[in-house]
Formats: structure tokens, C-alpha cells, sequence
């Protein structure tokens, strides 16, 4: 029998539906790191959750799959820096100790920066057996990062068993970041950092008449609802570029509800009760001209029809329009189209309605399934024009 989703081992807090700002396919980066004898730091930023390989060695030590340091025998503490994919406002963090059980690292802390004009840094390149080098730590000195406003202070964290490993912290900072400092005191090991906030951009140098997607996560969009993220979570849609895999995507549990002989209206659309849902705060308010719906890698489990609606709320009435369906203040931007298997479609024109300017959306999909990524390109609206 399959161990049940880590999430149900562990109370995963709100802030974890949200972006993760470090992830590798975002951009994110190593720039620094003190030590990467065991296990080299870029894995921190890995999308996959840590695996564990019993009996494999190298020539280091057992092979880990996350960030180790060697024991410390000289003054200090282990620390790397790491670059945002993308910057933004940092909620939440976990510092997953996934599989390091003896061997993790006992205290950690968090500084952060926004850094506009960088200095010439060295070139990182993460290999195991290796230290950083005098030269390397006088360069990354220049940032000064040990002055770094610290948003996480030193805590303690807990081994790496599937009931403890994943240790959440609240951030309460609201300042824009690009960097972080992650501090191990002293040494040790650490699976993955999930760093969940919401990208920040810098809207004044995007024009009314340029056309972006407002929903993606690098433009500031977030998912703040969904109905089901049973094999892949719905925050997954607004990622940069195409999924790589399934687990890359947003994917529902077949409904056990589901009507035993399958019927299609006159347009070839399933007539089942109930649907998946997710919502989305765009990074902007704004006017939605062309939408894509994207089920790469979805060909036996994509939805059979889908459809979007949209409306103009402030976000203090989030919570209230989840639980609203089909009625005020939700309009239809897409009605119900049919969705084909590990295909891109796109919809504009006459297949949108009207909606004017939104600054939420909800894609429903019927009856269940898998889409990948959803883009909604358009145009940017003053807050005054959003609320005419």
C-alpha cells in the first residue's frame, strides 16, 4: 500500500498554496555556497520532493539528496546565497530535512535583500568534494550579506522523518526581495527550501498597450482557492513555461460520483454532475483578450471541457466569492469548451464575452482530470478605470 501525500503526514499551512519563489524552472539560483562536500546546494531548489537511495555512496560519502556540508572542523558556520527567480514578497518558508535523520542541520536562519545593481560575483559551479575558496568568499563579501535584514532569526529545526521533516515559518516581512542567506549553524543538511510568496514586478515599466499574461506567477499572479489538488497542485498553471511532466501540472482525483454510462450534448460536451475548480488573483486588474489552455502530458486523465469566469473584487472579498458560483459577481469569460489530450488551444475573439475589467478568475474543468498551464493575455488597467 502507497504511503499516503506527505501533506496528509503534516499540516501544511495556507501560505504554502502560494508561489515558490526559489524554484529551479522559475529561474531561481545558487550564487554562493560555503561547502558542498556531501551534496551540492543547487538541489535545495529542486521541483521534485527528496528521494532517498538506500546503499548508494560516492566517493564523498552517502549520497544525499539535498544540500550537506561536511562536519566542521574549523570556526564558523555553513551558509549559501541564494538569487529569486523571480522578486517578490516572501510569506512563508520550509526548510525540508527530508531523509537527513543523524546528519541534519540542528538551527537555521534566513536573511533577505533586494539587490538592483549586483558587483561582479564569482562563477558558481556546485561540486561535490569541494569548499569555497578565499578568493571566492572575499568576492561574495562585497554584498555585505551578513548586514542582511534577517526575516527568519536562528530556530531550531527538526529531523528529516516523514512526521517531522517539513519545518514551516510565518514571514512577516513585506518588503521586495531578490536574494536570501540561508544560514545552517553550524553544519549539516537540508533536502529542499520552499520559499512561498508572490512575485513583485515592476508594473510602472509595463505599458497599457503592451499585451502580457496577467495570471502568471512572474507577473504577480497567485492561486487563492481550489476544489481538489489531489496529484498536482492548481498553483502549477501559472508557472513559467510548459510542463515538463504531469506532476508539473494541475491534477484532480477522478470523482467516485461520476455517472457509469457517459452522455455528450449536441456540441459533444459530457453531461456530468459537479466539476474541479481553481481561482486566481491576477498580478493586475485588467481587460483578458486571448486565453490558453494547455494539457501537455495529460492524454488518458485531461478534462473533457473546461470554462472561466471572472470578475472585479477587492481581495479582502476573496474569501467570500469562493463559495459563489454562477451568480453575482462572476461573469462568464469562457463558456464550456471541449479540451483535447496533450494539446495546446487557444480562445480569443468570439469565444470570450465581455467581462470588462477583472481582477479574478476561476477555471472550472468537467469532470475531473489534468491541465497543465493557463495563460490569460491582455492588458493592464488603472484602478480607477476597474472601478468604472
Amino acid at each position: 500500500m502507497a504511503d499516503p501525500p506527505s501533506s496528509q503526514l503534516q499540516d501544511f499551512p495556507q501560505f504554502t498554496d502560494l508561489n515558490n519563489l526559489v524554484a529551479e524552472q522559475t529561474g531561481a539560483k545558487v550564487v554562493f555556497a560555503t561547502d558542498d562536500w556531501f551534496a551540492v546546494t543547487e538541489n535545495l531548489l529542486k521541483a521534485d520532493d527528496p528521494v532517498f537511495k538506500v546503499g548508494v555512496f560516492t566517493e564523498y560519502g552517502k549520497w544525499m539528496d539535498g544540500w550537506e556540508t561536511r562536519r566542521k572542523r574549523i570556526p564558523g558556520h555553513d551558509w549559501c546565497i541564494i538569487q529569486l527567480g523571480v522578486p517578490g514578497v516572501i510569506v512563508g518558508v520550509d526548510i525540508d530535512t527530508s531523509f537527513f535523520t543523524g546528519n541534519y542541520t540542528p538551527k537555521a536562519s534566513i536573511q533577505a535583500a533586494c539587490l538592483e545593481n549586483l558587483p561582479s560575483l564569482p562563477d558558481r559551479k556546485g561540486k561535490m568534494g569541494t569548499a569555497a575558496t578565499e578568493n571566492q568568499l572575499k568576492l561574495i563579501n562585497r554584498l555585505g550579506s551578513q548586514n542582511w535584514d534577517e526575516i527568519l532569526p536562528s530556530t531550531a529545526l527538526r529531523p528529516g522523518y516523514k512526521t517531522s521533516c517539513h519545518n514551516f515559518f510565518d514571514i512577516k516581512y513585506n518588503k521586495r526581495i531578490t536574494h536570501i542567506r540561508l544560514n545552517m549553524f553550524p553544519d549539516g543538511g537540508i533536502a529542499r527550501l520552499r520559499v512561498y510568496g508572490r512575485a513583485s514586478p515592476d508594473w510602472k515599466k509595463i505599458s497599457y498597450q503592451q499585451m502580457v499574461d496577467l495570471a502568471a506567477m512572474e507577473n504577480g499572479g497567485i492561486c487563492v482557492g481550489y476544489s481538489n489538488v489531489h496529484f498536482g497542485h492548481a498553483r502549477n498553471l501559472i508557472q513559467p513555461g510548459r510542463a515538463e511532466t504531469m506532476a508539473d501540472g494541475w491534477e484532480t482525483a477522478r470523482k467516485p460520483g461520476r455517472p457509469a454510462i457517459l452522455e455528450a450534448d449536441s456540441q459533444g460536451i459530457l453531461q456530468v454532475p459537479g466539476q474541479d475548480w481553481s481561482m486566481f488573483r491576477l498580478g493586475h486588474p485588467g481587460v483578458i483578450t486571448k486565453i490558453e489552455i494547455d494539457t501537455n502530458h495529460f492524454k488518458g486523465n485531461y478534462p473533457d471541457s473546461c470554462s472561466i469566469e471572472a470578475c472585479y473584487v477587492n481581495d479582502d472579498k476573496e474569501n467570500e466569492i469562493k463559495q459563489i458560483f454562477n451568480s453575482q459577481p462572476w461573469k462568464t469569460l469562457l463558456a464550456p469548451k471541449k479540451l483535447k489530450a496533450h494539446h495546446r488551444q487557444f480562445f480569443s475573439g468570439k469565444d470570450l464575452n465581455n467581462c470588462g475589467v477583472i481582477s479574478h478568475v476561476r477555471l472550472s474543468m468537467a469532470p475531473d482530470g489534468g491541465i497543465s498551464r493557463m495563460r490569460l493575455w491582455g492588458y493592464k488597467q488603472s484602478n480607477r478605470q476597474a472601478k468604472l
